[in-house]
């Protein structure tokens, strides 16, 4: 009987072996590995992911932030008869550490180059890239890009705004006007005036 039982017991366990020291570190050195490589693949992913969207936000922030703004007034111009405006104009500056901003004029014709925009609407009117010249004041090293430490002087004649455009109604006494100044790249800048109840030959409109 007692042999039998520890026969029994022997053939229980002669096919069991134990694990060694080194398949125990092979194993482990497997399971490092693997987690190495899924943990870099993560941390690359993540990477490229914040990269992308700091290249993101910079953009954002270029295109929302102004690089150019207005210097001194807006100016209005009547003509002989000082019943209607005939001339507008304002001068610009590029804004602290701004940008260089490309201000060649629109010459109202449909292959105008202007990178720049300028619409005008009032009461009766919106006229997309009216015409609009432009003369330097000051310091100026001869090229149509605004640059810090440069102010240019927009004028825009009301009678020719280009490409065969006029104004419905003229511009005259207590009439408000909006001026949108589109450079390409940067924010839009607005600017809304109201004439005055009495005209005169030159007008600032602060």
């Amino acid at each position: 009987m007692f042999n039998k039982l520890m026969k029994a017991m022997f053939e229980l366990h002669r096919s069991e072996r134990g694990m060694t020291g080194l398949e125990t570190a092979i194993i482990l050195i497997a399971f490092v590995t693997v987690a190495a490589v899924f943990g870099y693949a993560v941390l690359s992913a993540g990477l490229f992911s914040a990269e992308r969207g700091k290249e993101t936000i910079y953009a954002g922030l270029n295109e929302a932030k102004s690089n150019l703004e207005i210097s001194g007034s807006v100016i209005a111009m009547t003509d002989n008869s000082t019943t209607c405006v005939e001339r507008i104009l304002f001068t610009v500056k590029n804004a602290i550490a701004g940008n260089p901003i490309d201000m060649t004029p629109c010459n109202g014709s449909d292959n105008a180059t202007n990178k720049c925009v300028i619409s005008l609407t009032t009461a009766a009117d919106y006229i997309n890239n009216v015409k609009w010249t432009v003369e330097a004041i000051g310091n100026d090293d001869g090229d149509n890009l605004l640059e810090p430490g440069e102010q240019f002087e927009i004028t825009i004649d009301t009678d020719d705004l280009g490409d065969g455009n006029t104004l419905a109604d003229n511009l005259t006494y207590n009439d408000a006007f909006n001026l949108q100044v589109k450079p390409a790249l940067g924010s839009t800048i607005t600017i809304q005036r109201t004439l005055p109840a009495g005209l005169e030959r030159i007008m600032d409109l602060h």
